[in-house]
């Protein structure tokens, strides 16, 4: 069973920025992808960003220019930088990984969120 552990979640002001990190298995960085969703109340759960194993890289319109995903495989780690915050990316944020990975297939392993607050 794989497992992922999210950190770096925190009460920050609009415009700044924090950097989430997600422990991993070792397993994991050996299929297919890796990202990160998020889900506000009311709001259905977003993917935010993904990394394939082949290094391509998606994000969505909301967070282009704003958010990026990296790795340290020697860390077993993944991370979400995130600059420029507005209220509006107020969310839990969730770790996720894909055994198979392809546009609007949902992840196969999910980790237990870091709740991310954007406000004055």
């Amino acid at each position: 069973q794989v497992q992922l552990v999210e950190s770096g979640g925190d009460l920050v002001q609009p415009g700044g920025s924090l950097r989430l990190s997600c422990a991993a298995s070792l397993s994991i960085f050996s299929i297919s992808a890796m990202g990160w969703y998020r889900q506000a109340p009311g709001r259905q759960r977003e993917l935010v960003a993904a990394m394939t194993n082949g290094g391509t890289i998606n994000y969505p319109n909301a967070v282009k220019g704003r958010f990026t995903i990296s790795r340290d495989n020697a860390k077993k780690t993944v991370y979400l930088q995130m600059n420029s915050l507005k209220p509006d990316d107020t969310a839990l944020y969730t770790c996720a990984s894909w055994s198979i990975y392809y546009n609007g297939r949902p992840a196969d392993y999910w980790g237990r969120g870091t709740q991310v607050t954007v406000s004055s």
